[in-house]
Formats: C-alpha cells, structure tokens, sequence
C-alpha cells in the first residue's frame, strides 16, 4: 500500500499529516508514505526529519477574496496539477490523504482524474477552500470540532506526535520542570505565540511577569527566534521567569505548566486539549476568524479563557489569568474539562478511514 500526503505550508498542516504517517507505519511498517510540498513551506525541513520521502511540486497561492491575480490561478493550477498526478501515479497511490492548504487542493484535482480515492482532513473550524472542495469528491472527511461546517463529516480531532497523545503530565512534571530550571513547587505559566512567537503576547508578558512573580508564579516563555530575548535578573527568593527562543520539546513544557497563554491555532488548542492543560486563548486577529472558532468549544468546556487580541493587557492577565493558576481547585476543574473535550486517539482513527477509503475504492463504492 501507498499513501500520499498533501498537508504542506504550515506546521498545522504537516505535523497532522505526520502523525498519520507515523500511525500508519505502526500498523504496517511496509506501507509506502510520499508527502506533496513546495519548496517555500516548512516541509521542505520537517518532512526529511521525519524519515518521509518529500516530492516538492510547483507552489500555486489561492487569493482569499477575488482579485485580478484570481484570473490568473487556473492556468497556473493545472501544471500543479499534472505535477501532482505524475507523483501519484509514479508511487501508485493507493489513496491521497489532504490536510487543506496550497498542496491539497491540486492534489484533489489530479486523484480524481487518476481515479485514486481521496480522504480529507479539516483542522479549523471554519474549513478552507481547499478542503471544500475536496469533501466534495469523497465520503471521507474527518474534521477536528464537533462544530465543523464540513458536512457528512466525521468529528475524530486532530492526529498528534505521539510525544503529546501520550503525555502523564503528573508523572513527567519533575522531569520536565527540573529539565526548565523551575521550581518544582510553583504554579506554572507557559507561554508562546506559536513557532514564531507573538509580539502582543511577549510584551504583555515582559510587562506583567514582575507582578506574577510576586504572587508566587513562575514563567516559561518561548519568545520566537526571531524575536530578542528580555534581560531576566535573577533576584534570590523570586519565581523563575524562564524566557528562551523556542521550545523543541512541547511535550516538557505541557508537562511542565499549570496553564498556557497562547494564540488558538487548531494544533495548539488539540495538544492542549489532549494533555488536559488549561488555556487562555489569544486569537490571531487577521485571518477569516478561524482561531476563535478553533478555541471556542473548549472554553464552552470549561477548560480555558479567551480573550481578543486587542484586549490582552497586563491587567487582563491579573483579573483573569492569575486568579486560575493560584486557585489549584480551579485549575484541577480546568484540567479536567480540557482533558474531557481531548482526544488522544485521531491518528488511529484516521488510519481506519484511509483504509475504509481504499475498500470503498475497490468495491466501486467512490464518489465521482
């Protein structure tokens, strides 16, 4: 059996489409794996480091709303296209799994035209074009919210790195908080605007992370590389305030935090979720809204907060933020809500879809 990935562009696009590979290869360790990408997104790294072939076919940008450039996207389209036939026809797919972006949606042109069953993942809650369009050629769409718009979809959540679906944060927070230099005692906040950092979230934590201390918290903030780090002095008896640029192991830093304050992209709000770590939500303000709606089901929970962009200040953080962390009852009920909302188990799940995918292909049951 092969399989081919179209999940391309962004780490919320590839590092679900990992997690399949990888739970795909646990079931059967001969089945072949070939991810689509270009050469501008992320894959171009994170796919090799996985162990996965990458083929890169040409990158072709969907305009959001109608321009004169949108004229210009069919022509341009259809060599991707016939790129992406020649890679699925070259490993003979068995099945193409698309996780939306630029990479799925001429993947789903050329299955249909190779006559090769198409399985569908949807991340947000609010669904791409892409990924509209392909829930149109097949039965198989799984999304990752109960509140999805795709429709005849199947709510499975997001397949996760193993590292975080299978994460005891009780049993590794010595280890984790000992691998951070913080105190094993103290309620813990970890922040992070996500792989780049968020320049609202670290200045409004720079800002407020004296007072969190005097209250008795400690920080763990991941900046962003790009971003300069803040001078920290160490002052005797004082929680630590731990910036650095990047975290390489989430699983430690979950493991480590009592909460998180963070964007809600869809990965984040499902590793949170899944790891039963409460969040206040900060959502991206530019973009369709996606990231409300990715955070707003577990909030309704009870497993976090949620706030606008435009009103995350100092003085949000203490009226709303510090009363939860130094509550350990109300963190306990968050933490579980979160975890209640979770689900550990989307890869296994999705693995079962492509291989229903592939039956219903070989019985002559496929959507045309």
């Amino acid at each position: 059996m092969h399989v081919v990935l179209a999940g391309g562009g962004t780490a919320g696009h590839i590092e679900p489409a990992m997690a399949l590979a990888d739970a795909l290869r646990r079931h059967d360790p001969s089945v072949g794996i070939t991810a689509l990408g270009t050469e501008r997104g992320l894959e171009t790294r994170l796919v090799p480091e996985r162990g996965y072939e990458l083929a890169l076919i040409p990158a072709v940008p969907l305009p959001r709303k109608p321009t004169p450039e949108l004229i210009t996207v069919p022509g341009r389209l259809r060599g991707t296209v016939r790129a992406a036939q020649d890679v699925i026809e070259r490993v003979k797919a068995d099945v193409v799994v698309g996780f939306g972006g630029y990479v799925a949606m001429p993947a789903y042109f050329a299955a249909k035209r190779a006559g090769v069953p198409i399985v569908v993942h949807e991340a947000n809650a609010r669904p791409g074009l892409a990924n509209k369009i392909g829930a149109r050629y097949t039965d198989f769409v799984a999304v990752s919210t109960p509140d999805s718009k795709l429709r005849d979809s199947r709510y499975i959540g997001i397949p996760l790195r193993r590292t975080i679906a299978t994460l005891d944060r009780n049993a590794v927070r010595p280890e984790a908080r000992h691998y951070f230099g913080l105190d094993q005692r103290l309620p813990t906040l970890l922040v992070s605007g996500g792989s780049q950092g968020a320049r609202r979230l670290n200045e409004t934590v720079q800002a407020i992370a004296p007072r969190l201390q005097q209250y008795g918290v400690q920080i763990l903030h991941a900046v962003g590389p790009k971003n300069e780090l803040p001078q920290v002095d160490d002052i005797p008896g004082m929680p630590p305030y731990r910036p650095v640029p990047y975290v390489d192991r989430m699983d430690l830093a979950y493991a480590a935090a009592d909460m998180m304050l963070c964007r809600a992209g869809a990965m984040t709000v499902a590793e949170l979720a899944a790891v039963g770590l409460p969040g206040a939500f900060v959502p991206l303000p530019i973009g369709n809204g996606e990231q409300r709606l990715n955070a707003q089901p577990m909030v309704k929970a009870g497993g976090g907060l949620l706030v606008d962009d435009a009103e995350l200040t100092p003085d949000w953080v203490l009226q709303n933020v510090l009363p939860v962390l130094t509550d350990p009852a109300r963190l306990w009920d968050m933490s579980r809500a979160a975890a209640e909302f979770g689900r550990r188990d989307a890869d296994d799940l999705l693995v079962r879809m492509v291989y229903e995918a592939i039956e219903a292909s070989r019985g002559g049951r496929r959507r045309g």
